[in-house]
């Protein structure tokens, strides 16, 4: 049996989570997440909880299990505390900027790149620090990695869009491989 979607999940006050059919909506008071599980999953609230189970033991029923607990896990975390992601740009002269639903990024392509910033996640910008900001974890992650992506860091200068978070290990050149000065 899977140990993540047997545990049950609490529903915090302030937060009100509706079936309807296959429809799982989370409310709470930074917005509202709506939610299609999988047909070989059931979902019930039950004393203030959500409890996922499976209709049977097939393979994709056990997938889906703990896939679907995680999910709405996640939709109950984010509508009360939300999601951050937050990146750095490292590069000299590399900056960042918002303009309406847009990302800007001039780093040290010949042209800037501009990314569109989906409906629900908020994009702040701080000199060198982008921070991505939301309720639904799958977008704030998804556009913080693709963001990332425009320039990966490379490991001999460290040049590029990291995470915050993220340890970067420094290649020595060539001339230290070969014994060079």
């Amino acid at each position: 049996m899977s140990r993540i979607g047997k545990t049950p999940i609490d529903i915090p006050g302030g937060v009100n989570v509706t079936l309807n059919g296959r429809t799982v909506t989370v409310q709470g008071p930074k917005g509202t997440l709506t939610m299609d599980h999988r047909p070989e999953v059931e979902v019930a609230v039950e004393d203030k909880q959500v409890l996922v189970t499976r209709r049977n033991d097939a393979k994709a029923s056990r997938a889906f299990h703990g896939l679907t607990r995680a999910l709405i896990q996640n939709m109950v975390v984010g509508v009360t505390q939300g999601y951050k992601k937050e990146l750095e740009i490292n590069g000299v002269g590399w900056n960042a900027q918002v303009q309406g639903r847009q990302l800007k990024l001039n780093i040290g392509y010949a042209d800037t790149r501009v990314l569109e910033i989906p409906m629900g996640v908020e994009v702040n910008v701080q000199g060198n620090k982008i921070s991505v900001e939301g309720i639904d974890k799958q977008a704030v992650g998804e556009f913080a990695a693709r963001t990332r992506s425009q320039r990966i860091p490379e490991p001999y200068n460290h040049k590029g869009i990291k995470y915050a978070d993220e340890v970067l290990v420094k290649k020595e050149g060539k001339a230290f491989a070969s014994g060079g000065a």
